[in-house]
């Protein structure tokens, strides 16, 4: 289990969204994690409950063009790669 926490900054560097107005929405409508606050300006997310909530998203959608392509290729590189050093 992770016990790496996340803010904002990480998950926009991750690909996993771009702005706080989509995360409020995932948050209020599609069940994102609401995190934690760790201080008034501070809300940090674990990486297992994103992880999770990322998995369990349908995948029935259009293919992904340009950017947000190449996002989710390198998530899916970093994703294997994490893999693969916990696994040795």
């Amino acid at each position: 289990m992770s016990h790496t926490l996340l803010r904002f900054a990480d998950l926009r560097s991750r690909g996993i969204v771009q702005n706080w107005a989509t995360l409020t929405n995932w948050i209020e409508r599609e069940g994102f994690p609401v995190g934690r606050k760790l201080g008034p300006n501070t809300r940090v997310w674990t990486e297992t409950e994103v992880t999770s909530w990322l998995s369990n998203r349908p995948t029935d959608k259009a293919p992904l063009r340009g950017g947000a392509k190449k996002r989710a290729a390198k998530k899916a590189a970093e994703k294997m790669e994490a893999a693969n050093a916990s696994a040795s």
